[in-house]
């Protein structure tokens, strides 16, 4: 699937850009089933996602979203009296975090033979998918997602996360398409997001960047992008007109120690299931 230059840029760079990966009937398939699991939904309870304020959570429903498909709302969906300023299908950050264990639409997805076949060439021997998320990056309110690794999040020992995100709508400078800093994986994993009980906290405060030496990713949908656990990226607000859509899974090496410190912490009845083993 990969070839040996494209294999060589990713460790270079730490990311990598595989356009029309996806068709358009599999974007709109997933598209479509985002929208049903929303129309679905029907919260006793508001959860909100932030990507700028995330220490000392005790959210429980955040906390158990590592078993289940939860929904999580943008932080400038609500008025000051908590109501929502719009349809709840235009306020929705995301949803998450198992959807491609527990949603047939994203399960095929995330374990079909294209992505099993990526693992391999990235030299997997029993690739995880551990993480899933259906970003929205609604107009007007899509929030920003400041400046972070994913390894922050999912530490294995060995450091090995790899994620996906493939475009379900363009992307662009406008909408909040992803920025990355090339070569910013090699130093390695800079913090942890720790958790002790339900209290969850960073290990280190948070490095400096200058985000004017970022590289923007604009892609088409369909396009996929590829990022080292340890890559450097983040993404603006969508002050546009226009939402962007991405689907998003992160896998990890399952012959690495999963940190018991890491926030997602699976039930004992759904453990995380590889997507093939190797043996020798």
């Amino acid at each position: 699937m990969l070839t040996a230059q494209q294999v060589e840029q990713y460790r270079r760079d730490g990311y990598l850009v595989v356009p029309g990966w996806a068709g358009p009937e599999q974007l709109q398939e997933m598209r479509q089933r985002a929208e049903e699991l929303v129309d679905m939904f029907d919260p006793e309870s508001i959860s909100v996602f932030s990507t700028r304020n995330q220490s000392s959570t005790t959210d429980d429903y955040f906390l158990e979203s590592a078993s289940n498909v939860s929904f999580f709302f943008e932080e400038k969906a609500f008025d000051a009296e908590g109501k929502l300023r719009q349809p709840k299908g235009l306020s929705i950050n995301k949803i998450g975090h198992a959807m491609h264990d527990l949603d047939p639409v994203f399960r095929e997805f995330s374990r079909s033979s294209k992505i099993s076949e990526l693992m391999r060439d990235l030299g997997y021997r029993r690739p995880l998918p551990v993480q899933s998320m259906y970003i929205f990056k609604q107009p007007k309110i899509g929030g920003e997602v400041v400046a972070h690794q994913d390894s922050t999040f999912l530490y294995t020992d060995p450091p090995s996360v790899t994620g996906i995100w493939i475009a379900l709508e363009d992307a662009t400078v406008h909408n909040g398409c992803l920025w990355t800093l090339p070569g910013s994986h090699i130093p390695g994993v800079q913090r942890r997001f720790c958790r002790e009980g339900r209290k969850l906290t960073f290990d280190k405060d948070p490095p400096a960047y200058d985000l004017d030496t970022f590289t923007p990713l604009p892609v088409k949908a369909g396009d996929l992008v590829v990022l080292d656990g340890a890559n450097v990226h983040y993404s603006h607000e969508n002050s546009s007109p226009h939402s962007r859509h991405a689907y998003s899974v992160h896998y990890v090496e399952g012959t690495a120690e999963w940190a018991p410190q890491n926030w997602m912490q699976r039930r004992a009845d759904l453990p995380f299931e590889p997507l093939y083993t190797l043996e020798g």
